[in-house]
C-alpha cells in the first residue's frame, strides 16, 4: 500500500517574487593639504572640483533605486575651520542640492565630522536627475594658511543603494 500526502500548491505566489538588494560602494574622496590652499603666493578661500556622476544612465538602476544614503566623513588636521558644499548637478550644470558640512578647525585632538543625507521620494528624484557630483571648500575666518602651513583636509565617502526588484508577471 502506498500512499502520500500533498497540498495545494498556489504557484501563482512567484508573480508576488520581490528582490530588495542592497549595495555600498565608494562615493568620492579627497586629501587636501593645508598648503594647497596658498597658490602662486595667495591664500585661495575658495576650492572647487566635479566629477561626472553617471550612475543613473542606466534606466533599470534608475527604475528600481528605492533610497539612497550617503555618507561622508571628514577629518581636519589644520587650524582652520572650513564648509564643505557637497553640490549636485544635472546635465545643464544647475544645482539641483546642496548639502552642508561645517568642520571645526583643529585644536591637538581628533577632529573628525560625520554626516549621512538620505535620499527618498521627492529628494530621491533629485538624485536620479544628477549627472555631476561637486564640492565646493570654503575656508572660514581665521589665522592665514601659508605654504609652511601644517596638516590636511580628507574627505572620505560612500553611498549605500537599496534596490526594489518586482517580479512582473508575463502571462
Amino acid at each position: 500500500f502506498n500512499a502520500s500526502c500533498s497540498s495545494d500548491l498556489d504557484f501563482n505566489q512567484v508573480n508576488d517574487a520581490k528582490l530588495e538588494p542592497t549595495y555600498i560602494a565608494n562615493l568620492s574622496y579627497f586629501d587636501i593639504q593645508a598648503k594647497d590652499f596658498f597658490v602662486n603666493g595667495q591664500e585661495q578661500d575658495i576650492a572647487f572640483d566635479a566629477q561626472n556622476f553617471d550612475v543613473f544612465r542606466d534606466k533599470y538602476f534608475k527604475n528600481y533605486l528605492k533610497k539612497a544614503e550617503f555618507f561622508f566623513e571628514v577629518e581636519n588636521t589644520i587650524a582652520r575651520s572650513f564648509s564643505i558644499d557637497i553640490i549636485l548637478f544635472d546635465q545643464n550644470d544647475q544645482v539641483l542640492y546642496v548639502k552642508r558640512l561645517v568642520i571645526p578647525a583643529y585644536n591637538g585632538t581628533k577632529n573628525v565630522v560625520t554626516a549621512t543625507d538620505i535620499f527618498e521620494n521627492a529628494k530621491l528624484d533629485l538624485l536620479k536627475q544628477t549627472t555631476r557630483l561637486g564640492f565646493g571648500i570654503v575656508k572660514n575666518p581665521g589665522t592665514p594658511l601659508t605654504v609652511n602651513s601644517p596638516g590636511n583636509l580628507k574627505l572620505r565617502s560612500s553611498a549605500t543603494v537599496y534596490l526594489v526588484l518586482q517580479w512582473e508577471k508575463y502571462i
